[in-house]
């Protein structure tokens, strides 16, 4: 009997996973949508709505994960803790399952919630950075997400990252909180150019930068799997008047191109800010 072999992304935001036959081939790719924050039983509604089967007999699973950084944790360690025993449960007991510890490297569950908990949270930017630094050489790696930007730098097949855990990355330019479905638009730019003059932006939740890509034309429903800020729909109209609400103006749907030109403006403001993060790590 063949063996299979699941690779888990367990975000705060999206669930992902990969089936890979023993001959190293990808045989599928799921992507659901999983807002841990909401409890650990979003987890398991999110792997319910996969339509492969990860608890047969003799799988093997690989785990890394960012979802431990959720506010219904009290702290990193306990989301990983809680993450794990709540997989176990999923995948069955008697599964294979190996946990990304960073530089520690694949862990038991047991010890991935032991002493080396910390190296397992948040560690998913260096499992695929290791792996791509063998591909690439000299190289830096951008991993747009949902919600973050990962920037790692490469050199002769290994990484060079001076950050290791959130609070030097984020320090050092190398993990930006800015991706393209859930960050807010208010994080993003503060005015926008409005009819001739620089129209001020709120400071609320009213839209997020999935507004911005949709009137953009730049994301795709497959990809857009998070609710919306005002849980409305997801058409051009709809993602038009959320951003203008962002400045005051309440947008009647005469004007799209008008409100698209604005989306591409934050579009490209959101970029800048990548960019600057880019120069400084290179």
């Amino acid at each position: 009997m063949s063996r299979r072999f699941f690779g888990w992304d367990i975000g705060g935001a999206h669930l992902k996973v990969a089936l890979v036959d023993d001959a190293g081939r990808v045989d599928a790719v799921r992507q659901i949508a999983c807002p841990l924050w909401r409890g650990l039983t979003e987890l398991s509604r999110a792997a319910a709505l996969l339509d492969i089967s990860f608890d047969a007999p003799g799988a093997e699973h690989a785990v890394t994960m960012t979802g431990e950084l959720c506010d219904v944790f009290a702290n990193r360690a306990e989301g990983v803790r809680a993450i794990l025993g709540h997989f176990t449960t999923l995948v069955g007991s008697d599964a294979r399952i190996r946990v990304f510890g960073g530089y520690q490297g694949w862990l038991s569950v047991d010890d991935a919630a032991g002493d080396a908990v910390a190296d397992v949270a948040s560690a998913n930017w260096l499992a695929l950075s290791a792996y791509a630094a063998e591909l690439a050489g000299d190289a830096v790696l951008i991993d747009i997400g949902s919600t973050t930007t990962d920037i790692v730098p490469m050199v002769e097949g290994e990484v060079h990252a001076r950050g290791r855990e959130d609070l030097g990355r984020m320090a050092c330019g190398e993990l930006v909180y800015t991706g393209v479905i859930r960050t807010p638009v208010a994080s993003v730019v503060d005015q926008v150019p409005f009819r001739g003059h620089w129209q001020p932006i709120a400071a609320e939740l009213f839209a997020t930068m999935a507004d911005v890509y949709r009137l953009t034309g730049e994301l795709g429903d497959r990809h857009d799997l998070m609710p919306t800020a005002d849980n409305r729909g997801k058409d051009l109209l709809a993602s038009a008047q959320r951003l203008a609400r962002m400045f005051g103006h309440d947008f009647d749907g005469r004007n799209l191109a008008e409100m698209s030109a604005l989306a591409s403006y934050v579009g490209a403001a959101q970029r800048r800010r990548i960019e600057s993060a880019l120069a400084l790590v290179s």
